[in-house]
């Protein structure tokens, strides 16, 4: 196959390292804002530089977009009109217009996209929502998740990422929805800034937390924090009434017990903690899956895992919210979805099976 990737930053390169490892792969071009790294990205796993502009032309057999959020809206569409499969990574666009109008074009066109929600392809939340089905945890009445940055993100990130919501706990709003089988239907939002002011200029927080009511009943709890020197912290529990169980809480989860017979993260020669740094550590194998999967999608040998419309239903999750902490109030899903066929899928549709 020969598969063109826009985007050589750092999950770029990632994802150029595992399509070069592929044996499906024949071919890379890789494309990106600086001609400089998408030279050195493509030289360094056997691929060809070319702009992106090139790499429509040369009609790859599918994409895999991994630009500035701003970008994926229109290279979503520009796939789309050129009739390949793409695989984007989140969110689809910077807002819920913008979303719509890529997914359209998608569905106009009647061509593949798959979103890069990675916590899908983790083992883990795999087991876990096998474990729900089988009815091992009884019946489920409480989900909580913490998604904790090591360090912030870059100051000039902050305002081109859509807020928190949108950018970080958009994940766990999706791996809720995927691992339970329930959509959201009402939420109660609040963050705060205890860091750098750069994140309230922005209008956004860098600590939040979110009560979520699923269907049936079932709450949720959704807690977010861009300041966590303990490290990369990223886990759910799912508590029923028969079992609890747990995601994320190995021997590198950054926490630490104050009982002295509970251990915690190893401890290295030269005294380093062994704990997950970061995102591309702890979800390695996952980004590997999930590209593997997009390619047997590519190929029509598969469906689609992870289609536009989980991440939408995902990002009206994130809206509410933003409106929710705004107003300092609880809000309906209802009062943020869009009305029409260009609508999201509604909670009786297939949620998105990774096979």
């Amino acid at each position: 196959m020969r598969i063109g990737l826009l985007g050589a930053g750092r999950i770029g390169a990632f994802h150029a390292a595992t399509l070069a490892a592929h044996r499906e792969v024949g071919e890379l071009l890789v494309a990106d804002v600086d001609p400089l790294r998408a030279r050195q990205v493509a030289a360094e796993h056997g691929g060809a530089a070319c702009s992106v502009d090139e790499l429509f032309h040369r009609r790859p057999d599918a994409v895999v977009i991994a630009t500035a959020t701003a970008a994926h809206a229109g290279q979503i569409a520009a796939a789309a009109l050129a009739g390949l499969p793409a695989f984007c990574e989140k969110p689809v666009a910077v807002d819920l217009p913008g979303t719509i109008a890529a997914l359209h074009a998608v569905e106009t066109a009647g061509t593949v996209l798959q979103i890069g929600f990675q916590r899908r392809f983790d083992p883990g939340y795999r087991a876990a929502r096998e474990a729900l089905r089988t009815g091992r945890v009884g019946r489920l009445h409480t989900v909580r998740t913490v998604s904790s940055d090591g360090s912030p993100p870059p100051a000039a990130y902050v305002p081109l990422s859509g807020g928190l919501y949108r950018d970080c706990l958009i994940h766990d709003f999706d791996i809720v929805r995927w691992v339970t089988g329930r959509e959201v239907t009402e939420v109660y939002a609040t963050g705060t800034n205890v860091g750098a002011d750069h994140f309230r200029a922005a209008g956004d927080v860098d600590t939040a937390s979110v009560l979520l009511t699923l269907e049936g009943g079932v709450l949720a709890t959704a807690t977010a924090a861009r300041y966590h020197a303990a490290g990369y912290d990223v886990r759910m529990e799912l508590a029923g009434t028969e079992d609890q169980l747990t995601v994320g809480g190995g021997p590198r989860a950054p926490m630490t017990s104050v009982e002295p017979l509970v251990a915690g993260p190893a401890v290295l020669p030269g005294g380093r903690v062994d704990k997950w740094p970061g995102f591309l550590e702890r979800f390695a194998s996952a980004y590997r899956a999930e590209i593997a999967a997009f390619l047997r999608v590519a190929r029509g040998e598969a469906p689609n895992p992870c289609e536009g419309r989980d991440a939408l239903r995902a990002l009206l999750v994130a809206e509410a919210c933003e409106v929710s902490r705004r107003e300092r109030r609880p809000v309906a899903l209802a009062e943020v979805e869009p009305a029409g066929p260009a609508g999201p899928a509604r909670p009786s549709e297939r949620i998105g099976v990774v096979t």
